[in-house]
């Protein structure tokens, strides 16, 4: 079987504060929505944006980082796939679900009380930011050859 890809990567903002639960099995799950923004001219000219909520899910030390340091309005990079699934209602009808399954994130910034800016450095599935490379040694010209 040929390989393939599921990979998801979104920079936006935080929709609402996480919502952590823990499943029967004992497992933590955090999960919040992040908005996604784009402007585009419409056929008067006139600039547009439209906006696209994403259904983010978290598992694993994620939920640590998440449930401590993100809030409704922080800015978030982060990667994933993507999952479907579907429940029925309380009428029996089917319900359909887009999920983002996250395994990196990097906090960005944030909106609201700055509690992103101190955040822990990289610990597990989250990760800071790489520093910039230091600036090359210069060494004296008069060893050129040339």
């Amino acid at each position: 079987m040929a390989r393939s890809l599921n990979k998801v990567t979104l920079i936006g903002n935080v929709g609402a504060d996480p919502d952590v639960r823990s499943t029967a099995s004992g497992t933590r799950v955090g999960k919040f929505s992040l908005a996604t923004s784009r402007s585009f001219p419409d056929r008067s000219g006139q600039q547009q944006e439209r906006t696209e909520w994403h259904r983010l899910t978290f598992f694993g030390r994620l939920v640590d980082v998440v449930e401590q340091w993100v809030k409704k309005g922080d800015r978030l990079y982060v990667e994933g796939r993507i999952e479907y699934s579907q429940t029925q209602d309380d009428r029996g009808g089917t319900r359909y679900w887009t999920d983002i399954i996250v395994n990196e994130m990097i906090m960005l910034g944030s909106t609201g009380g700055g509690r992103a800016e101190q955040a822990p450095q990289s610990r597990g599935g989250y990760r800071e930011p790489a520093p910039a490379p230091a600036p090359p040694i210069s060494e004296p010209d008069d060893d050129l050859p040339f």
